[in-house]
This record gives C-alpha cells, sequence and structure tokens, in this order.
C-alpha cells in the first residue's frame, strides 16, 4: 500500500477526547494519518448508547481504535461491542483493535463477540493505567493527599498510558499486530502504598494510602456522584489475578515498558499535583 493510500484512510477513534484514545489520535495524526473521533461531542457525534449514531462515525473509516466507557465489566457492554463490530465490518472497517482489561472475565466475553463479527482484530490487554492519578478519579484524592480504596495490601502492575497508545499505533499501522492478543503491565508490582509512596517523592508532600472495605468505598463513590460499580473493579486486584508481569510492551515494541516512577516525576513536573 502506498503512502498517499494509507494517508487517505480515516482511522475512528472511539474514546478519542480520554486517557489513552487522545494519545492515540496524537500520534496518528503525526504520522499524517486522518483521525476521527469518536464521542458524543465529535462530528458526527458517536455514542454508545445510541446505536443510531454508530453508521454515520463509519463512514469512509478503514479502522478503530474501540475503547468502552466506563468499562467492559458493566452490564451489556460485551453485546454492544458485540454489535459495534459488526456494524464496522458490514461498513468496510475491518481492522478492529479492543483495549481490553487483564483478568476481566467480561472483557473477555467482549473480546470473543468482537472477534466473531470477522474483523482483522486486535486485543491489547491493559492493567490500571497509571494516569488513574493524574487525569481521572484519583486525581483529587492525589491533591487532597489521602487516597482511600478498598484494596489493602494487594499489589497491581500499573501501566503507563504511553505504553498503551505506543502499543495501540504500532498496531493499528503495521498489518504484523494482526490476531494478537498482548497483555500490558508496567516493570514492577506496586501495592497501593507503594503508589503512595513514589506519589509523595514525585510531589514533595505525603500522600497517604487509607484502606477501607468494599462498602466504605461504595459510599464514597455515592457522595462523588459515580458509579457504585467501580468498586467492584477491585476484585481484579483483591484476588491477585493480575498480581503478575506480563510483557506484551516488550512484545509488540521491542523496548521495555515504562516504570510507574518516571511517570511521577514527569505528571509532578506539569503541575497537575500543585496545591
Amino acid at each position: 500500500m502506498t503512502q498517499n493510500a494509507q494517508n487517505t484512510q480515516i482511522t475512528l477513534v472511539i474514546g478519542g477526547t480520554g486517557k489513552t484514545g487522545r494519545r492515540v489520535a496524537e500520534r496518528l495524526t503525526a504520522l499524517g494519518r486522518q483521525v476521527r473521533i469518536g464521542s458524543r461531542s465529535g462530528e458526527p457525534a458517536f455514542d454508545w448508547n445510541e446505536p443510531a449514531t454508530w453508521e454515520p462515525a463509519l463512514e469512509g473509516v478503514d479502522r478503530v481504535y474501540v475503547t468502552y466507557y466506563p468499562d467492559l465489566a458493566f452490564p451489556g457492554a460485551a453485546e454492544q461491542v458485540g454489535d459495534f463490530a459488526k456494524v464496522a465490518v458490514a461498513k468496510g472497517a475491518r481492522r478492529l483493535l479492543l483495549l481490553s482489561g487483564r483478568g476481566e472475565e467480561a472483557a473477555g466475553v467482549a473480546e470473543d463477540n468482537l472477534k466473531a463479527s470477522g474483523a482483522d482484530w486486535t486485543i491489547v490487554r491493559s492493567s490500571f493505567f497509571a494516569q488513574n492519578f493524574s487525569e481521572s478519579f484519583f486525581l483529587d484524592p492525589v491533591l487532597a493527599g489521602e487516597i482511600t480504596l478498598p484494596t489493602g495490601d494487594a499489589v497491581e502492575a500499573f501501566v503507563d498510558a504511553e505504553d498503551i497508545a505506543d502499543v495501540v499505533v504500532a498496531a493499528l499501522t503495521d498489518d504484523k499486530h494482526i490476531g494478537k492478543t498482548y497483555e500490558l503491565s508496567g516493570p514492577r508490582l506496586l501495592s497501593f502504598s507503594d503508589v503512595a509512596t513514589e506519589l509523595s517523592k514525585a510531589t514533595g508532600r505525603e500522600i497517604k494510602y487509607v484502606s477501607v472495605t468494599n462498602e466504605e468505598y461504595r459510599a464514597v463513590l455515592r457522595e462523588h456522584g459515580l458509579p457504585e460499580d467501580f468498586a467492584d473493579l477491585f476484585t481484579m486486584i483483591l484476588d491477585g489475578r493480575n498480581a503478575h508481569l506480563v510483557n506484551g510492551v516488550e512484545e509488540a515494541l521491542g523496548r521495555k515498558p515504562r516504570d510507574f516512577a518516571d511517570y511521577a516525576r514527569e505528571a509532578a513536573a506539569t503541575g497537575v499535583w500543585n496545591v
């Protein structure tokens, strides 16, 4: 395929203003690829809960980066992903890459549904994002100096969203990744107490970790207007299913993943945690 032909293709990036989608869109644009942002504010708009928006968003699209909000573990998500994949393939967007989650049974159903569409697929299974502490629902607790979670002493292999974006872009732009499943993690396991220590070092102020019960955390979520189902996602940390490192970043890119400490230093330098 010629460079000109590649540059006329459109990649739909669902969730293109989110943590990974924004980075993927930026990288594809820098490579000279045409990008369409799939969001409710996009042109045309895309909404997972409004199937009538799917076909207009797929018009002229060759490939799709598929992310699902709030999470593939939520009820109905797997079915919506499968339905969307069928529509995408029918519209000519055969190349689909799904951002999935490590150890999530419901996410595995979504993966199977996407594959069943007949798409040329790649699956990227991710650990918890490091950027959740600077760009998402852990930001306010970090600013307040206290991270309250129902995770005890359990550990997680936090992965940098920059690494996720690099893997996704490599897979979307090189057909050698078709039919591959990459499991991504950072280079070491960290407890949330370890995370608080790293954030304290990066910010120069004390950030504490406070362990609570699942029910206590649900009350915190209700207080902040967030779905209580988010509490259930932490069962993946508590039961240890992801308490080991994987090498998907190295498999896809030929390099080691970035460490959480590097992420923390760079994030702190932006001033996002200044109080």
